[in-house]
């Protein structure tokens, strides 16, 4: 089939045919440091992990780029409010360059938590002043600039495609004025490029520019550092769907204002993690999305210290599609948990079964060979990881392969899923072998079953019918087939 990604840029599917065969380069909106980031902020790097990994697993040769912002981004998107990192540089009585460290350390602390691959190139904003200034050069003397009052602004009525990523009609907008518009600004939806010290007079960090001294905006970052290292035509740019309507539009603006030409093939987007109020627990968080002035503000180190496993949560996320709303609850964290357990004790069975044997993957059988390919084929149909874990699940189950032949399909699988399976397995085999051999195939408890299938009633209801079909899928890889009936569901072992 090939491999088929949804772009936003169009709003459908479409086949994926990189710029030079066999190469894809690609960008992903990395974290302003100025917090931790929370398991919202997390789902956009394990989508991006998966991405990576889906393309070298494809056989592709891939740079994946991704910036640290470490300077320059306001609280609002649209020039407004106060610089992030300044911010909280003022309330931990810390320099800025102190707290952007230590927000980089626990995202990378995070990420290698949740097993996502470092990028080749990770790069701060920081130490890519003069690249931008470049760029910003190009973009001025293109025509598409102006100053006033002390800031440089990009001209969007300059750019007739402005705003085509999110369908934005650009008369629709020079109507639609906002609350609270920079009176320096000729049209509402013009943006800064550069900030000088007319607006920002005590800012922390300033460098030396055509323009005065003063700091770069927000969304020139991206567009210089991408292009720095991509060259100004690449293959894809990722990123939440948060950043459409406003951080991606204007970066487009600006990078094809000042190349003009198209400047990326294929834009991809995660939608958001929704936090739901949970009756059941202690903690009443407030549903919608998540945030740290709404409330709800959970890190990966939270979810740990409730008990969980910070592959739990990664689990969680693959049982969603990444363009499909996922709603966190902790029930739903403790089917994850549950799903995955049983999934670790399968693969640590195996491995005592298959006694040290080993079996690659060009000796197993054509019967066998039918599970990579639909593992393929779902990766291929825009990174489907729901139908990818299933696939895994029920290829570790087939009685007709050998414990050598349902490892080496594990471990081919899980170089994309990276739920570190061996390494999780030998774990537990060296902590209970004996159980583990015993465990009939890790089946869950009854009582474990009946909650996960009340749990599946529930999401029916609710009409979240993709977190209904992964509580089957996971209650099926172990061993539980279950019926619905007009008395309502019954399960039985397989």
């Amino acid at each position: 089939m090939g491999l088929r990604l949804f772009n936003t840029m169009g709003r459908e599917l479409q086949d994926f045919h990189p710029i030079q065969e066999g190469y894809a380069g690609f960008y992903g909106c990395g974290p302003t440091v100025y917090n931790y980031a929370h398991i919202g902020n997390l789902r956009a790097y394990v989508f991006l992990d998966i991405l990576d990994r889906t393309l070298t697993w494809l056989g592709y040769t891939k740079k994946h780029v991704m910036n640290i912002t470490d300077i320059g981004h306001l609280s609002g998107d649209n020039d407004a409010g106060e610089d992030k990192m300044l911010k909280s540089a003022r309330e931990k009585h810390e320099s800025v360059m102190e707290v952007a460290q230590f927000y980089t350390d626990a995202f990378f602390n995070d990420i290698d938590r949740l097993n996502i691959r470092h990028p080749d190139i990770v790069c701060k904003a920081t130490e890519h002043i003069e690249d931008m200034i470049q760029l910003i050069r190009r973009i001025e003397a293109n025509g598409h600039t102006y100053m006033s009052g002390g800031n440089l602004y990009y001209d969007v009525s300059t750019y007739p495609d402005y705003g085509k990523l999110a369908n934005l009609n650009l008369d629709d907008l020079k109507a639609g004025a906002r609350v609270g518009v920079d009176k320096n600004k000729r049209n509402p939806y013009d943006f800064v490029l550069w900030f000088t010290k007319s607006k920002f007079e005590n800012q922390a960090l300033v460098w030396d520019s055509p323009w005065g001294r003063g700091y770069p905006g927000w969304h020139i970052e991206c567009s210089a550092m991408s292009m720095k290292y991509l060259g100004d035509h690449f293959d894809i740019h990722t990123g939440g769907i948060d950043h459409i309507p406003v951080h991606h539009t204007n970066e487009i603006a600006q990078s094809e204002g000042a190349t003009g030409h198209k400047w990326v093939n294929y834009w991809l987007h995660n939608e958001f993690l929704v936090i739901a109020k949970d009756k059941n627990s202690g903690n009443e968080e407030a549903a919608g999305k998540m945030s740290k002035s709404a409330g709800n503000f959970l890190t990966l180190q939270s979810l740990i210290d409730k008990g969980y496993d910070a592959l739990d949560y990664r689990y969680f996320l693959l049982g969603a599609h990444y363009r499909s709303q996922v709603m966190f609850s902790w029930n739903a964290m403790d089917s994850a948990k549950n799903s995955r357990r049983v999934l670790t004790q399968r693969i640590a069975k195996l491995k005592l079964q298959a006694k040290g044997k080993e079996t690659g993957l060009s000796t197993v059988t054509p019967e066998a060979k039918v599970y990579l390919d639909s593992f393929k084929s779902a990766l291929e149909n825009d990174l489907s990881t729901p139908q990818a874990l299933s696939q895994l699940q029920t290829a570790i189950r087939d009685n007709r392969f050998s414990p050598e032949t349902a490892l080496a399909l594990a471990r081919s699988m899980d170089n994309v899923l990276a739920l570190r399976l061996d390494e999780e397995a030998d774990a537990v085999n060296a902590a209970e072998p004996a159980a583990v051999l015993n465990d009939h195939a890790g089946d869950l408890e009854a009582q474990a079953v009946d909650r996960l299938v009340a749990e599946r009633t529930e999401a029916k209801k609710m009409k979240d019918f993709a977190k209904a079909d992964q509580i089957r899928n996971d209650l099926a890889a172990g061993g539980i087939i279950i019926t619905d009936t007009p008395d309502g569901p019954v399960w039985k072992r397989g």
